[in-house]
């Protein structure tokens, strides 16, 4: 499966948003993905659902059968956080390096929507330094509609994984080691 693909679901070809916050809090990402405006963005888009795991979040996104739009659904946690990964045609996620990675690693399109609550961010200028490089879109909480309406999925360029050494420079400049 390549980038953005559809899976059927009872006869119904299906695309799948697939929205993770992995073990952490970040009602913000949920709020934001729970607009009218996003959903009516994804939909225009040609998304039929929107599946959203909500980890410690305290915010509950509002659930809906797809009668006027988006089917909409949600969970706090999962084993088969990769099962939901590798039938997504699209996953907005939070900027832990773990989701970053294996989104990456499936070859899924990727918005990476920043936690500006959390303190010491080294997950910004992950996420920043990876949308750079074309391998995935970087957002706000309050910017992520415009992500979504100007996303185009053709400029994404596929991660490479093997190639560590320019991940490792980073880490090891925001620890303070020497460069090689």
């Amino acid at each position: 499966m390549g980038m953005g693909d559809t899976e059927e679901i009872d006869g119904k070809l299906t695309r799948m948003v697939f929205v993770t916050v992995g073990t952490t809090c970040f009602d913000a990402l949920v709020k934001a993905v729970d607009t009218e405006q996003v959903k009516q963005i994804l939909y225009a888009r040609g998304y039929t659902h929107l599946l959203i795991q909500m980890g410690r979040g305290t915010y509950n996104p509002t659930k809906s059968h797809g009668e006027d739009g988006l089917v909409v659904d949600y969970f706090s946690f999962s084993s088969s956080i990769a099962d939901h990964l590798k039938s997504a045609s699209l996953v907005i996620s939070h900027a832990g390096s773990g989701s970053i990675f294996e989104t990456l690693r499936l070859g899924k399109p990727l918005i990476v929507v920043v936690n500006e609550d959390l303190m010491d961010n080294h997950q910004i200028e992950l996420a920043e330094e990876l949308a750079e490089r074309k391998h995935l879109y970087c957002a706000r909480p309050q910017t992520l509609h415009q992500t979504i309406e100007s996303l185009n999925l053709d400029s994404l360029i596929p991660y490479a994984q093997g190639d560590a050494k320019p991940v490792a420079a980073l880490i090891n400049r925001f620890l303070g080691f020497p460069e090689d």
